[in-house]
């Protein structure tokens, strides 16, 4: 069975940037880790705006500008890219919470072979539950899940909730 690690927008802007944590902070080493020891296809995904950030709907809702495509908070963090280095993965860039394009990059990956999906990253109860919630619809019948320590929410109130949403939608979560 292949298997695929989806991280999700670990990048600066929501590890110690516009919308950093140290929650965020602190799961950093397990994700470098984690990416660094996986054996398998790799999906790296990046919040991306862009200089209207504000006159969008999600800007009016979270007037804090983040992850402006081309800005240093854009980026990954440090010890991520560098767990990446020499890893072939797929970048899959998203304008909003979930990514419609990364059901169909990973298609495109698997083909017609049986796959399982782990996934990390920032933050649990709005990127990472989405993307969770759009594959599992998309690939109803291959395992998904999200290792919880390799995830922090924008609280750990939130953290929690969201793992037990995705608990309620059949995504395994692993406390590790």
């Amino acid at each position: 069975m292949k298997k695929l690690l989806i991280v999700v927008d670990v990048q600066n802007d929501f590890v110690d940037g516009a919308l950093g944590s140290r929650e965020a902070i602190a799961i950093v080493p397990a994700v470098a880790k984690k990416i660094s020891e996986f054996e398998g296809d790799i999906f790296v995904t990046y919040d991306t705006h862009f200089e209207n950030y504000m006159d969008t709907e999600e800007g009016k809702k979270l007037p804090v500008p983040h992850c402006v495509k081309g800005t240093e908070g854009w980026e990954l963090n440090d010890e991520v890219r560098k767990a990446l280095a020499g890893k072939d993965f797929t970048s899959v860039e998203k304008n909003t919470f979930g990514s419609v394009e990364l059901p169909l990059q990973i298609q495109k990956a698997v083909g017609d072979e049986a796959f399982s999906m782990e996934l990390i990253g920032l933050c649990t109860d709005i990127c990472v539950v989405s993307n969770a919630l759009i594959l599992k619809a998309n690939f109803p019948e291959a395992p998904i899940a999200v290792d919880a320590a390799c995830c922090a929410g924008v609280t750990p109130e939130k953290h929690a909730a969201a793992l037990e949403t995705m608990r309620s939608c059949q995504i395994d979560v692993r406390v590790m």
